[in-house]
């Protein structure tokens, strides 16, 4: 083959491994078929953050909720009684109304083209740019499901996971303690009910609270978040940097400043603790390996070619 053979090989094959060629997407997948597609897709995100700047990470967190149950097949829009929408771990899912705004316009430009599993799964990429993060390309192609059921909403991470369940649960889906990590940084953006949280700024007797946390920073968590007070009040998940995809997440955790139980263990768990550290040291660092973590997820059981359909109205089978 040669050395040029053999160095082109392996690119190819590198390429491979990060468009997750075997899934079946690949980058430009719309590209003769709907090639204004993802400028669609951008544009109305772009508009919806302009009005709600919480829209972001809500998209960012449908798409994990999506691809973390039955892959990534858009079945977390469908709507409809006892669906993955009325499972409690989704009852605060936002930014549906995105999803089927592009939708509504994609159907307009290119009739029964595009997937709603593919749409939510660039909406993801876009709100990470539009709160500063990095862009990357994004493997489409995907098909969606059409069977979406509360009773399978069973294997979410927890607020309360420690870091060797959490590490099961990514390894179901060939995610490695690095993607983990990288991951769960997307909590640099979006907020957390006070309801997954007070049992850490508040023990049963009220007074005292979890010694792995900043007990100078305790105070105002309990004034944002009071004993009996409203469960569904919410604070930042990077407090301070809430609105903005950076480093600043996993500063909080080295100060003990983490919200969620399952976001500070990776701080006092050794085996997360020097990724994090890395990250810290190197905002470069966590973008690419962030990405790097999205495009693999976003392959999680994909249905391509013959599997599934492409929805008309992404809330709806056809």
């Amino acid at each position: 083959m040669g050395l040029v053979g053999s160095l082109f090989s392996f690119i190819v094959f590198l390429s491979c491994l990060i468009a997750v060629c075997g899934q079946g997407t690949r980058i430009g997948f719309y590209s003769t078929t709907c090639p204004n597609a993802e400028t669609i897709v951008q544009t109305t995100v772009t508009s919806h953050f302009a009005s709600d700047q919480k829209i972001a990470p809500g998209l960012l967190r449908m798409h994990f909720h999506d691809c973390f149950v039955q892959g990534c097949d858009g079945s977390v829009l469908i709507s409809g009684p006892n669906t993955e929408r009325t499972a409690g771990a989704n009852f605060n899912l936002r930014g549906f109304e995105v999803i089927d705004d592009a939708k509504t316009q994609l159907e307009a430009a290119c009739p029964g083209v595009v997937s709603c599993a593919d749409i939510l799964t660039l909406a993801a990429r876009d709100s990470i740019s539009l709160t500063k993060g990095q862009s990357w390309q994004v493997p489409t192609g995907r098909r969606d499901g059409r069977v979406s059921l509360a009773t399978n909403v069973n294997n979410l991470p927890s607020p309360s996971d420690s870091v060797d369940v959490q590490k099961r649960k990514f390894a179901a889906f060939r995610l490695n303690t690095r993607d983990l990590v990288a991951l769960v940084g997307g909590h640099t953006i979006g907020t957390a009910a006070c309801g997954f949280f007070t049992n850490r700024i508040f023990n049963t007797t009220g007074n005292r609270a979890d010694p792995t946390m900043d007990q100078t920073f305790v105070p105002e968590l309990q004034r944002l978040c009071p004993l009996n007070g409203d469960a569904s009040s919410r604070a930042d998940l990077d407090f301070g940097s809430g609105d903005t995809f950076d480093t600043s997440f996993f500063n909080n955790l080295s100060r003990g400043r983490g919200i969620l139980q399952s976001d500070q263990v990776l701080w006092t768990n050794p085996t997360t603790r020097s990724i994090v550290q890395e990250f810290i040291a190197s905002k470069d660092s966590f973008n690419v390996q962030f990405a790097r973590s999205m495009v693999k997820m976003s392959n999680i059981g994909v249905k391509t070619g013959a599997n599934g359909e492409i929805r008309r109205v992404c809330s709806t089978v056809n």
